[in-house]
């Protein structure tokens, strides 16, 4: 089938597009450096009049003004983030590429069980949080980096799970079985064959993870209180500031994006391994 040619109606839509998904951001970016009579003016200011670092002041040192939380720097935030959403991606990288392979290659459990695993991702935060507040108090594990590491990877597992298994269904067994002939383990065959073949859909996996732990809120508030909180719960104290949310807001997207353009092609890879079924 022919394709269809680019005509300027395409590049309006498609400019239109691209002006929705940016304005948020744009948005985010501008309130950062604005001062405080500008965060709500009105009109707008859709630029700022006078661009200030003062919002970013938090990521440094205690904010010291209208709010004192005794939560410490913002920065400290990052460092509790990182700590808590790498170590439970990289866990649940680990569990769901294991079950991943077993469903896939052994058909353990059946179709039942892999529908009963995601279902556990179909329970709303809410219902969970207060029961795991009560068991992590029990186990003293409340307030804790591996409290929250292991309540991220209760809820992260079952995405992990079904999206590996997804590549890997698209990997040939046939390929595993030669390299079996050949003399590797079974073991072998899946981690030196299969998993650099599916490369592309791990790392898609592990941002997509590493997002939602990033950007967790509901869990993070109610299993934490002073000696680790993250980046959603540390802006939320800083709720009718909108300059100070915004700066706080910009540098922690950072991290995504950054991540995002250094990976970018096997992102692509990722994303469309699956697309066309065997």
């Amino acid at each position: 089938m022919p394709r269809r040619p680019f005509r300027w109606y395409d590049a309006i839509g498609l400019l239109a597009g691209l002006v929705f998904a940016l304005f948020p951001i744009f948005w985010m970016v501008s309130t950062s450096f604005k001062p405080t009579h500008e965060w709500a003016a009105t009109p707008p200011a859709w630029i700022p009049s006078q661009a200030t670092w003062a919002n970013y002041a938090p990521l440094i040192v205690d904010f010291k003004d209208i709010y004192v939380f005794g939560h410490g720097a913002s920065w400290q935030a990052m460092m509790h983030s990182f700590i808590v959403s790498g170590a439970a991606t990289f866990i649940a990288l680990v569990i769901g590429g294991m079950a991943a392979i077993g469903f896939s290659r052994y058909q353990a459990g059946g179709h039942t069980l892999a529908i009963a695993i995601l279902s556990v991702r179909g329970i709303p935060t809410v219902v969970i949080a207060i029961p795991f507040l009560i068991l992590f108090g029990w186990l003293g594990l409340r307030d804790t980096h591996v409290g929250l590491i292991l309540a991220y990877v209760t809820f992260t597992t079952p995405f992990a799970f079904w999206m590996l298994k997804s590549f890997i269904d698209e990997i040939p067994a046939e390929i595993e079985e030669a390299a079996m002939m050949d003399g590797m383990s079974r073991w072998q065959a899946h981690f030196r064959v299969t998993v650099p073949l599916i490369k592309g859909g791990l790392i898609a996996t592990a941002l997509f993870i590493f997002i939602l732990n990033w950007s967790e809120f509901l869990l993070a508030v109610v299993l934490t209180e002073k000696t680790v909180f993250t980046v959603p719960v540390n802006m939320q104290l800083y709720g009718g500031m909108a300059g100070i949310q915004a700066a706080l807001a910009t540098v922690a997207a950072l991290p995504i994006v950054v991540m995002g353009l250094l990976i970018h092609k096997h992102l692509a890879r990722g994303f469309t391994l699956g697309a066309v079924k065997r």
